[in-house]
């Protein structure tokens, strides 16, 4: 699997992410929204140098001018809710591309523990596309598994792109066992720890709650 950590090159993408982890900066919801989707454009702008490309003739005031566009547009996903900011910023570049929308989330048990359900999606055909999956927070990895699991049921990808903000290192190595290795990972940071509930540390808190507010 080959695996992208935005934080290891020197960018202007390393300070949206220290303003994304800034409590500080937290209390504005809108400005950590624009901060998620400011990333989710550069995600996009890097994963846009693997993709196909053919030559144009474009015809300017002055005379015609060759250009090299995309052959093609990716199907861009999402988990809901909190992968909406991510998904946006992504959509901002690949503005002609298909969408898919999946409702992934952990369902907590008296015991302490979770399982991560899947209740909602809506998903064009996949075969022989490029995804790109967005998910703001690689933890645990279980619900980017169950999640790509699920859009495989609607068509076999020729390549498939995931994107997270934060991930930890016991989430990376999870889909790198679970997740076939021609799968790329784009990942903002790399974090060392998971806490006992299984949340990133020292990571940012819950990317879903910042951005759209707590939920019952």
């Amino acid at each position: 699997m080959q695996i992208t950590v935005m934080s290891q090159t020197n960018s202007v993408a390393n300070q949206f992410m220290a303003e994304l982890r800034d409590i500080n900066v937290q209390s504005d919801s809108m400005r950590f929204r624009k901060n998620i989707e400011r990333l989710g454009e550069i995600f996009a702008y890097e994963i846009s140098k693997t993709l196909p490309y053919k030559t144009i003739n474009v015809t300017t005031p002055l005379g015609v001018a060759q250009a090299n566009v995309l052959a093609e547009q990716p199907v861009l996903a999402t988990v809901l809710r909190a992968g909406l900011p991510l998904h946006r910023g992504v959509h901002n570049l690949f503005d002609k591309a298909e969408n898919a929308f999946v409702s992934a989330y952990r369902k907590h048990n008296t015991n302490g523990g979770f399982e991560i359900k899947v209740e909602y999606i809506a998903c064009p055909d996949l075969n022989n596309k490029t995804l790109v999956l967005t998910d703001p927070m690689l933890a645990t990895g279980l619900s980017i598994e169950l999640t790509y699991k699920t859009l495989m049921k609607y068509g076999t990808p020729k390549k498939v792109h995931i994107v997270s903000v934060i991930a930890s290192e016991e989430g990376v190595e999870y889909v790198k066992k679970k997740l076939p290795h021609t799968v790329s990972l784009w990942v903002g940071a790399v974090d060392s720890k998971l806490t006992s509930q299984s949340y990133i540390m020292p990571g940012l808190g819950d990317a879903g709650d910042l951005s759209f507010g707590t939920k019952l």
